[in-house]
C-alpha cells in the first residue's frame, strides 16, 4: 500500500488552466505506474491519463489527449497533471492511483481534489 495525497483543485473559468498534484511517499516514484481518473456527479469514474513507472510511456483518454499532460518530478514523489482549455465538461473529483508492478488494476488511490469549471 502507498498514501496518495492530491492537491491543485479548485475553480477555473472556462478555458483556463490548472496543475493537480500527487504526492506519494518518498522513494515510490520508480515502484509504481500512475494513472489520474476523474468522477464527475452521477458518472461513473473515467480513465484519464497513465505515466509508466519508468517515465517512458504515457497514455491519455481521447477525451483529454492534447489538453492534459502527465509528468513527475523524481526528485519529490510528485505527480502532476498539467490540465488547459478546460471546459464546464471537466468539472469533477480527480483522483490520482498508483498500480504497482505486475498488477493489472490500481490499487492505491488519493482521497481526490474538486475540480470546478464555470462557463
Amino acid at each position: 500500500q502507498v498514501q496518495l495525497k492530491e492537491s491543485g483543485g479548485g475553480l477555473v473559468q472556462t478555458g483556463g488552466s490548472l496543475r493537480l498534484s500527487c504526492a506519494a511517499p518518498v522513494g515510490t516514484w520508480s515502484r509504481y505506474d500512475m494513472g489520474w481518473f476523474r468522477q464527475a456527479p452521477g458518472k461513473e469514474r473515467e480513465f484519464l491519463a497513465v505515466l509508466s513507472r519508468n517515465g517512458h510511456s504515457s497514455y491519455y483518454a481521447d477525451s483529454v489527449k492534447g489538453r492534459f499532460t502527465i509528468s513527475r518530478d523524481n526528485t519529490r514523489d510528485t505527480w502532476y497533471l498539467q490540465m488547459n482549455n478546460l471546459t464546464p465538461e471537466d468539472t469533477a473529483v480527480y483522483y490520482c492511483a498508483a498500480r504497482g508492478v505486475g498488477r493489472n488494476q490500481y490499487d492505491n488511490w488519493g482521497q481526490g481534489t474538486q475540480v470546478t469549471v464555470s462557463s
